[in-house]
């Protein structure tokens, strides 16, 4: 298992994602400003983001949120992809105050960096 560094363009705060988790689950261990979180499944669109720099692995996309124009030029949804180097992402959405939860002890393959 690899783990790489994510970051958010818009804040520039930055966490390391194993690359066995999402994009979407890695921001979640923050627990503070970043990506939107919604249905955490791929349904509801809320999480897309610009991938500016870096490669990822996804998962199939619902053309809804996701259009194939939209996925060649990086724009996806974080909870349907995973990282397989270090990425530079912009939020799309609507940035919160704080995302939903924070990802326990039991979660410690997401290490948020200082």
């Amino acid at each position: 298992m690899a783990s790489y560094t994510i970051t958010i363009e818009e804040t520039g705060q930055s966490y390391r994602c194993s690359d066995e988790l999402s994009l979407l689950v890695g921001m979640e261990a923050l627990g503070k400003k970043g990506i939107p979180v919604g249905c955490r499944n791929g349904g509801c669109g809320v999480c897309k983001v610009q991938i500016v720099q870096g490669q990822y692995v996804s998962r199939v996309m619902s053309r809804d949120h996701v259009s194939a124009e939209d996925e060649a030029q990086g724009r996806v949804l974080s909870c349907r992809v995973r990282p397989a180097s270090d990425i530079t992402l912009r939020v799309l959405g609507t940035m919160k105050k704080n995302v939903c939860r924070l990802v326990g002890a039991a979660d410690a393959s997401v290490v948020p960096s200082t």
